[in-house]
């Protein structure tokens, strides 16, 4: 799901006191229960609300965070906080695995799990300083933003997109964070936001905004948690681009994300290179001589295969006397595919005017094919449902030509041969 573009916040919003607003550094806090939620549809997970936190919920494309929660009473007893969500009237609702030991008036002591936190700010920020670099270099604009577990996306209001582009954005985004900007909290009225020269005014719904300032370079307003300079972001990697109805989507991974995700290439590569004995750089050409020798390998493959159909019909209609004018060619393979025995059929009625072909290979996944010379009497899709009423399965086709797929393979050659007496008859 791509989440809508950034969430514009306002001080203190809602029922619970939102410390994350002022720092997003805050892992750990003490705080009171204001409420509680059994569990029910449509989350089967009890819920408490509490008068302050530094929990995040999932908002404006970032996930939610995650940590535990330990009632003053019982010191020894962490809660798990599995998600946390907001609802439409504004509470923050800290979801858990067991909120049995917390009432209304509980005290309790929360901790943001620290490093889920870190990366959440490196990516979001990090999308900030993205948003902005394409901005400035190409006036394309993020229409929404998305935060997965092991990437992140932007969408740009674009009808093109090049990999010049993309690699330009990204070697801004990256010097922005060389230079180590700091990234301010601001609380602004809406009045004062419309002439500071946000990158994207929000509408006119909280008395103050919430704004994220990049010193020198962006300034949006946003309700998510983020780093203290641009520094802490590490380094933005560019993933992979794609077409998508609202524009073009970048996929991209900060700070440790990055390291790790360049970490797993760069291993996945060697481990591809040492296979062809060369280095990194070259297995672009060492795929594409592979392809090429591939589809060679494959054409070869089946003019060989068309040779070896075109013998075996020969030799088959050469010992297989005459039934009645026609002669009748009944034949399982267990080392022969579907495509072998479909042209076999096919050089059978073709090098004969009266050949008919009852052909089944055994070899997973099983399949039949009938075949008759153009101007004969029979219906062969008749006899392959006929066949497959016993044998199970799906299948169809024309009076010259019908295939199907048995399910009872063990019962093919008991069913051909019924089929060959009154085909004979």
């Amino acid at each position: 799901m791509i989440s809508s573009l950034e969430s514009p916040a306002c001080e203190n919003s809602g029922m619970t006191d939102r410390l994350y607003y002022q720092d997003s550094f805050l892992y750990e806090f003490d705080a009171e229960v204001t409420e509680t939620r059994p569990a029910n549809a449509p989350d089967l997970r009890p819920a408490v609300v509490l008068d302050r936190t530094a929990f995040y919920p999932t908002s404006g494309g970032q996930v939610c965070d995650t940590g535990w929660i330990v009632p003053a009473s019982d010191p020894q007893r962490k809660l798990r906080v599995e998600e946390v969500a907001e609802t439409d009237d504004g509470a923050i609702l800290h979801l858990l695995a067991d909120a049995a030991a917390l009432q209304k008036g509980s005290r309790v002591h929360g901790t943001v799990d620290a490093e889920r936190r870190r990366d959440h700010m490196q990516q979001h920020s990090g999308q900030h300083v993205l948003s902005a670099a394409f901005v400035r270099l190409f006036d394309m604009r993020t229409v929404s933003f998305h935060m997965g577990a092991e990437s992140c996306s932007i969408d740009l209001d674009t009808k093109n997109l090049t990999a010049a582009q993309v690699e330009a954005a990204e070697a801004l985004a990256n010097d922005v964070i060389s230079q180590d900007h700091r990234v301010e909290i601001r609380f602004v009225s809406q009045e004062e936001a419309s002439g500071l020269g946000l990158r994207k005014l929000p509408p006119a719904e909280h008395e103050k905004l919430r704004l994220i300032d990049i010193q020198d370079f962006d300034l949006t307003a946003c309700g998510g948690t983020h780093v203290r300079s641009t520094g802490q972001i590490g380094s933005i990697l560019l993933r992979k681009t794609e077409k998508v109805r609202q524009g073009w989507r970048v996929e991209f991974v900060c700070g440790k994300r990055a390291v790790a995700t360049a970490r797993r290439d760069f291993t996945s590569l060697t481990e591809a290179a040492g296979l062809s004995s060369g280095h990194i750089w070259d297995l672009p050409q060492q795929v594409r001589k592979l392809l090429e020798e591939s589809r060679a390998a494959r054409k070869s493959r089946e003019q060989l295969l068309e040779e070896i159909a075109d013998l075996h019909a020969a030799q088959l209609l050469a010992t297989t006397p005459e039934t009645g004018s026609r002669r009748i060619i009944m034949r399982s393979y267990a080392d022969r595919d579907l495509a072998f025995i479909k042209l076999l059929a096919q050089r059978l009625t073709r090098q004969s005017s009266a050949a008919i072909a009852l052909l089944a290979s055994t070899l997973p996944p099983a399949s039949l094919v009938f075949a008759q010379s153009p101007g004969q009497p029979l219906d062969m899709g008749a006899l392959m449902k006929e066949a497959l009423e016993q044998l199970g399965g799906r299948g169809g086709g024309s009076k010259d030509m019908a295939q199907g797929g048995p399910a009872k393979v063990d019962q093919i050659g008991t069913v051909l041969a019924e089929l060959l007496g009154k085909v004979r008859a």
